[in-house]
């Protein structure tokens, strides 16, 4: 199979798909969202998981964690692609709750770093 190659505005994976070239595994991101969704719907807790921090509805995966993926310098495609069970749309709604909430995701990271530095 083919790996598609990508335009300057990254438009490759979907021009390449439509052509027949592309499974949908590759697609990845831009496959898994289909259709209307609600935006607050993306973004749950559940006291049950992860200690109720905010997470991607569905996944285990919170909002700290994107955030983090993002300060390490990834983009939000690469977010999306290396984890392929999460949507774009998905990832931006983590990264828009981490900037309307700064502090509060802020905090879990440092958290979780003295934590990490505590049991080295």
């Amino acid at each position: 199979m083919k790996t598609p190659r990508m335009d300057r505005r990254g438009r490759g994976a979907l021009v390449a798909a439509t052509r027949g070239n592309v499974s949908e595994a590759t697609l990845g991101y831009n496959l898994a969202m289909v259709g209307a969704t609600e935006i607050g719907s993306l973004i749950d807790r559940d006291p049950a998981i992860r200690a109720g921090r905010p997470k991607i509805a569905g996944t285990g995966v919170t909002v700290m964690r994107v955030a983090a993926w993002y300060k390490m310098g990834l983009t939000p495609e690469e977010i999306a692609t290396q984890y392929g069970h999460l949507s774009l749309a998905q990832v931006h709604a983590a990264l828009a709750y981490y900037h309307a909430n700064p502090e509060e995701i802020e905090a879990d990271l440092a958290q979780e770093e003295a934590f990490a530095e505590s049991v080295r």
